[in-house]
């Protein structure tokens, strides 16, 4: 691969293609060998799964499956989420690989820090919709009525809990994407700031609109951390001086 900005100003369109699918392939196996390894680990995923739900209502926590292709369909995707996220590292550094090399010199050296930055975000923003979900199914739980009683469909259940997931770690990187175009002088710290009014009210619409669940819970669990991260992210931008 080449290591200078020059060599890659120099790469063919195909060059960067079978780059970009060397790279592809390499974090596709990786992903598939480690969803292999969720596949085993199925039971205690599972369990740490159901955990939210079970806490909300202990006696009514099993799930219901009225298909007989049902329990492996879970199997299958809660193996595909698992070496998805198992495998966040992997396919973080090398989409970063694949872009520092065009890169300048100055701006290659932030290269570490916003991967590591990047593995970091994503999965404390995991981490938050997990803790956050079992607040979700209270909501959705006591929303309904004390007259249901809830046995949910496991891969529905996994669907939302999937989504709660993804969407928290893919937004938690907001930070990480704010320093990023100030790094390469899309925007400056100042800029941020003048119309940090404007961002507040766009991250409480965005916050509402992406939130799966509905939840008000879930809406400021995202919200919140939002608003901290764009001053955050302008504090980063002022002490690097952009």
């Amino acid at each position: 691969m080449p290591t200078t900005r020059d060599s890659v100003q120099g790469m063919t369109l195909a060059q960067h293609f079978a780059e970009a699918r060397r790279r592809f392939l390499l974090s596709f196996a990786m992903t598939m060998a480690l969803a292999v390894v969720a596949f085993v680990m199925y039971p205690s995923l599972l369990r740490i799964m159901q955990h939210p739900y079970c806490q909300v209502d202990p006696r009514h926590c099993n799930f219901l499956v009225t298909n007989p292709l049902d329990g492996l369909t879970l199997r299958v995707k809660i193996a595909l989420f698992g070496g998805l996220l198992f495998s966040a590292p992997v396919w973080l550094w090398h989409t970063w690989r694949f872009v520092t090399p065009g890169l300048k010199d100055t701006e290659r050296r932030y290269a570490l820090p916003f991967i590591a930055s990047t593995v970091v975000f994503f999965f404390g923003g995991v981490l938050v919709a997990y803790l956050v979900f079992k607040k979700t199914i209270q909501f959705l739980v006591a929303i309904g009525g004390n007259s249901l009683t809830t046995y949910y469909n496991p891969n529905q259940y996994l669907t939302l809990f999937l989504l709660m997931m993804l969407l928290f770690g893919l937004t938690f990187e907001f930070p990480v994407v704010l320093v990023a175009l100030e790094i390469a002088r899309v925007v400056t710290p100042r800029q941020l700031l003048r119309v940090w009014r404007y961002s507040t009210i766009a991250i409480v619409v965005f916050s509402g609109v992406i939130t799966p669940s509905s939840d008000p819970f879930s809406m400021f669990a995202l919200m919140i951390p939002l608003e901290v991260f764009y001053f955050l992210a302008i504090g980063v931008g002022k002490l690097l001086k952009r």
